[in-house]
């Protein structure tokens, strides 16, 4: 299987729903064996908080700070970065271009 970003964002935003008013900003093309692959490209804000799973991003796309928990980070294509399961974490200062990719696990 290929996934491209060119491919992924030509699919968002998704519908907007009640916490993602203005559209949905993340896909995720592939999930199997307790691993899922998403493809996130907020815009505006991330309302993300935590997730059951651990998980690595994998910047894709222009720059940024990963906050996790009261750590901050710069972040920019190219960058790896690993957070544990149930750790508050969320992007903040990014770029209109910021993408990342994401697998939980």
């Amino acid at each position: 299987m290929k996934f491209t970003i060119d491919e992924m964002l030509e699919k968002l935003p998704l519908p907007g729903n009640e916490k993602w008013k203005d559209g949905v900003w993340d896909l995720e093309p592939f999930s199997e064996r307790g691993i899922k692959l998403v493809f996130f490209a907020p815009r505006g804000v991330d309302y993300q908080t935590h997730h059951d799973e651990d998980e690595f991003y994998f910047i894709a796309r222009g720059s940024g700070e990963l906050v996790v928990e009261e750590a901050r980070y710069s972040c920019e294509a190219g960058d790896v970065f690993f957070v544990r399961a149930k750790m508050p974490h969320r992007f903040e200062n990014f770029t209109d271009d910021f993408a990342t990719w994401a697998i939980f696990f």
